[in-house]
């Protein structure tokens, strides 16, 4: 049995190998059938944002929007609220599934027994 899984995301396109490493373990842990929660902050909501997902550019890694498709379809996508507000980002623009909370919602999910939290 898989332990539940929060992956916290702290940058975006400023920092692109250490975001791709971080939707890479999302996406590989969804693909081995872990409860995965994805949490974007920073500039990392855009990842979060429908058609604005950044393209990394990065050579030899699955495009960023294509690993955000594979936590979505099988996990869960959190934006953060505060980083969300200040760049004007609202539920309406996120991707299907995706939802806005807050570091209570995070810090309530990370202390459940059995979850492994890691961050980006």
């Amino acid at each position: 049995m898989t332990r539940p899984l929060a992956v916290k995301i702290t940058c975006g396109a400023e920092a692109p190998e250490r975001a791709n490493q971080g939707l890479t373990v999302a996406g590989a842990a969804v693909a081995a059938g872990a409860e995965v929660s994805l949490w974007l902050t920073g500039d990392a909501v855009w990842f979060g944002v429908r058609e604005r997902c950044p393209d990394l550019g990065l050579a030899h890694a699955t495009p960023a929007a294509d690993l955000v498709e594979v936590v979505r379809s099988g996990g869960r996508v959190t934006v953060c609220s505060q980083c969300a507000t200040r760049r004007s980002i609202t539920e309406a623009d996120l991707v299907e599934g995706a939802r806005i909370a807050g570091a209570a919602s995070f810090a309530e999910l990370v202390l459940q027994p059995d979850v492994q939290a890691l961050v980006y």
